[in-house]
Formats: C-alpha cells, structure tokens, sequence
C-alpha cells in the first residue's frame, strides 16, 4: 500500500515525505521519532493511514505510550494539518464490534488483553481510530454534526485506498492550480477584455 501511495502521489507532482521510502528529512540532532513529528509540523498536507498493526515506537512496558503513527496522526489533528486519514475495514469493524460487546472507548477497553493473532495486534489501534475521527469529544461538547476534520475514509483492499488517495490529491492539486491561475496574493488576478 505505501508503495502504491507514494507512485500515485509523487506522479501528480507531490513530493512525499514518507519514512518507508526514507525520503523524510532527517537531521542527526533529532531522535527517529523527532525527525518524524518535524516533518508534521513542517509539511503542507498530511495523508494517514491507519491498518491492523499499531505501528512502532511504544514502549511495551508501558502501555500508555504511543506508537509514532498515532502521535503524527495526533500532531497533525494538533497542529490542523489539511488531512486524509485512511483506516482498514478491519479497524473499523473491530472497534464497532468491541462497542456492541460493551467494550465502548479507552474506558471500555481498558480491562481487555489481546491474545497474539488477533485482528488488531494492539487495542490502541480503536483508540487511535477514535482519535482520527474525533470520537472521543463529548456530544455535549461537540455535536457530531459540528465536529471538523474527522472523516476517516474506510478501506478494504489497497485498491479501496488507491482510489480515495487519487480522488482527493488529484482534487486538492487541481484547486491549488486554479488558486495559482486567477489569485495572486489573495486577490484576483486582473484579466484583459470584457466589462462586468
């Protein structure tokens, strides 16, 4: 899938910081998890994609800790990155199945150990998805239908994620590309010919 993703991405011209393909900025004054998290903050759009596997980083002894994934979705949210968030058709029915069992957020699922091969290899996986969509805000809060910046798309095959990856780039390039042809310092460019 990150394979697809970078070829799709970088042939409608993105250049992709992407650590699996080691084309993230790294500088040696920084830790691994340092150099990612700057390239959050430093980038112009963020793409995450959220799978079965929680991802590296935590400490296994402590399980509050984050995998890197999880804090660059995190920093991104933060840091009110233009954002795509893709989560596997597995995360999703997992954690609605874990709901309807009665195991509903972090509270919910705190008492549950996984055994290994399970469909998730770690529980923070829902709480990461909760984390994307926004779900851990309060009803009262924030309604669902207020809440911003938490559409998580759902995948099943890398094609699925393919799809959604090349609707929304291509699109956001084709609006960047407008913006550049008729603005110019936020004001619209003066064209010759015709009255109004």
């Amino acid at each position: 899938m990150l394979d697809r993703v970078y070829t799709l991405l970088t042939s409608f011209g993105y250049e992709v910081w992407m650590s699996h393909k080691g084309t993230v900025p790294v500088f040696s004054n920084r830790t691994a998890f340092g150099n990612c998290l700057q390239a959050v903050k430093d980038c112009d759009l963020f793409l995450g994609i959220i799978t079965p596997n929680y991802g590296s980083g935590q400490d296994p002894k402590d399980s509050s800790s984050l995998s890197i994934t999880h804090q660059e979705i995190l920093k991104a949210i933060e840091l009110n990155k233009p954002r795509w968030l893709l989560a596997h058709d597995n995360v999703v029915f997992a954690r609605s199945l874990l709901n309807n069992l009665g195991y509903k957020g972090r509270a919910g699922r705190a008492d549950l150990r996984l055994k290994k091969n399970q469909i998730f290899t770690d529980l923070r996986i829902s709480d990461l998805y909760e984390d994307a969509t926004i779900d851990h805000e309060s009803p009262e809060t924030v309604p669902l239908d207020e809440r911003k910046g938490n559409w998580v798309q759902k995948y099943h095959s890398n094609n699925d994620g393919s799809i959604f990856i090349g609707s929304q780039f291509f699109r956001y390039q084709e609006v960047e590309e407008f913006i550049k042809e008729n603005f110019q310092n936020g004001e619209p460019l003066q064209k010759n010919g015709g009255a109004s």
